[in-house]
């Protein structure tokens, strides 16, 4: 990555979670097109409920490792 990449990750990375989990939604908005109105419902509903768990005091879902992890094995596995 850049240095201004890397400074821009660095200072997001620092942020408490939930404003991490914004700005990921956000980002994700900016470069994803939703492909129909049922899609983009579902996508801003989980949105809302990780956000919501996050407040509520919990992770909001699974460690990113988790989740790296099972897609990847999931790859392996095709």
């Amino acid at each position: 990555m850049a240095d201004p990449t890397q400074n821009i990750l660095a200072a997001a990375l620092s942020l408490p979670e939930g404003e991490r989990l914004r700005i990921a939604s956000e980002l994700l908005a900016s470069v994803e097109e939703p492909y129909d109105d049922a899609w983009k419902a579902a996508w801003l509903e989980a949105l809302e409920r990780r956000e919501q768990a996050v407040r509520d005091g919990g992770s909001g879902g699974s460690a990113w490792a988790e989740v790296r992890a099972r897609v990847l094995a999931r790859l392996g596995a095709r």
